[in-house]
């Protein structure tokens, strides 16, 4: 593994930060997942476009491998350094634009953390469409490498639908502004497309513009107990018809012990349930939502339910659903990110949930996800007295069988979290060799040497 030391960065990249310190390289060298040790071999901290531009010009010609790094809060290794790379991270890289109220759309840079991004939008009387769990620590430019999803998919769309705009360096250096704002544009590819998602491997994201929304309306949430998973898709199908939803999100008895244990949270509702559907709407007049409630009622699809009555009970609502990562983190999960069309999703979860009780016996699996866009997450928790080497090598056999059935079905075996490193081996279950080919020409194209995030998604 080739090193250098500081008196080569002072010489040839003098403007940039580095840090080469044990610490740093631990914090910057890797993501959430925590199932590959972090090995760089420095942390590079460009301030603008210009920089990280000489940064890869640098490494091209000395041969040095470069991995992007954001909020580093992915979940399918994409921003792990385990070999000697240099981590660019892009956290001091935040200017925040004005808000444009004519074009509903704002300029940031790639470090820009989603909740400032979002506080910025409510400011100027707007709404940035894209929110998860992660919104306080990820980072937009992470955000537009991984195509990022979360809670609000259902209305919104991903975040590729809000980039309108973006300033890229690729990987033989060369700097793209692509699109420059427009609504309409046809002259030829759009390349700012083929970034979006690219985790990394073509280009280095540096800005973004961003599409904002209408300030949505007062919203209500409610938490409903269902008795099992084919109730849930017809109660999102009773829901969608009846009222104009945001999000539509789902989860297991099992996930709320154990957010109820992590963060002293009580019981949300009197009795347990095989799992809970939390609706995010606009607000109905009291008399349709009582109907709907009694008709899903009588219909057995719920057997319980609870809705807002303030913005406080709201938020306590969501986080039994956005607080479950960080209440399984300790017991390091190994994390399956599936997704089919959403009228699968019934036949989909029977089979694996089947699958899964045969191939984990001694394990504790949860099940959570995203209904309304066919987005379901599979934890499998680690026991706590088995090494984590031994524990990764049994999910990843188990990991064929569960892909197999995903690609029965025409699935995604990533559905938000990319593919980075974890999920690399199975590509080929997503994708037609066609099109791996084609993506292999791809990264050749954009990043000749191969600096850009090695071994990550090809």
């Amino acid at each position: 593994m080739q090193t250098v030391d500081n008196q080569y960065f002072h010489q040839y990249l003098p403007g940039v930060e580095v840090r080469l310190d044990s610490a740093s390289l631990e914090t910057y060298g890797r993501d959430w997942t925590h199932l590959r040790a972090p090995a760089p071999s420095a942390v590079l901290f460009p301030r603008n476009t210009s920089q990280v531009q000489e940064i890869i010009l640098r490494a091209r010609q000395d041969g040095f491998a470069l991995v992007p790094s954001g909020g580093r809060t992915g979940l399918s290794g994409g921003a792990v350094a385990a070999d000697g790379e240099w981590v660019i991270s892009l956290e001091k890289m935040r200017s925040l634009g004005t808000v444009n109220p004519t074009e509903a759309c704002i300029q940031v840079e790639a470090g820009v953390i989603t909740a400032t991004l979002q506080q910025a939008a409510s400011a100027a009387g707007l709404f940035y469409g894209v929110d998860f769990a992660s919104a306080g620590s990820s980072q937009v430019g992470g955000n537009i490498a991984t195509n990022a999803g979360g809670i609000r998919v259902l209305r919104y769309g991903l975040t590729r639908e809000q980039v309108l705009g973006m300033t890229a360096v690729t990987g033989a250096g060369e700097v793209l502004e692509l699109n420059h704002a427009l609504i309409k544009n046809a002259t030829g590819y759009d390349l700012r497309h083929l970034l979006i998602g690219s985790e990394g491997t073509l280009a280095i994201i540096t800005a973004a513009t961003l599409k904002l929304w209408p300030r949505p309306p007062l919203r209500d949430v409610m938490l409903l107990a269902v008795p099992d998973d084919q109730a849930i898709m017809a109660l999102f199908a009773s829901a969608r018809q009846a009222m104009n939803l945001s999000a539509f999100e789902f989860f297991s008895q099992a996930c709320v012990e154990h957010v109820c244990a992590h963060a002293g949270l009580p019981a949300p509702l009197e009795s347990p349930t095989a799992f809970y559907a939390l609706l995010e709407f606009d607000q109905l007049d009291e008399t349709g939502l009582t109907e709907w409630f009694e008709q899903a009622m009588e219909a057995g699809w719920i057997s319980d339910g609870l809705i807002s009555q303030s913005d406080e009970q709201a938020k306590q609502m969501w986080a039994y659903r956005e607080r479950i990562s960080e209440s399984i983190a300790a017991r390091k999960p190994y994390k399956n990110d599936i997704a089919v069309r959403v009228s699968a999703v019934p036949a989909l979860l029977a089979e694996l949930d089947e699958l899964v009780q045969q191939q984990y016996p001694d394990f504790e699996v949860l099940w959570y996800g995203h209904i309304g866009d066919g987005n379901l997450h599979l934890n499998v928790l680690k026991p706590d007295e088995m090494d984590l080497n031994a524990f990764k090598a049994q999910c990843e056999q188990v990991n064929e069988l569960v892909f197999a059935v995903v690609q029965k079905h025409s699935g995604s075996i990533s559905a938000e979290h990319g593919v980075g490193l974890l999920k690399q081996p199975w590509l080929a279950y997503s994708r037609s060799e066609a099109e791996i080919a084609l993506m292999r020409a791809l990264k050749q194209q954009f990043d000749p040497d191969g600096i850009l995030n090695p071994g990550k998604l090809l």
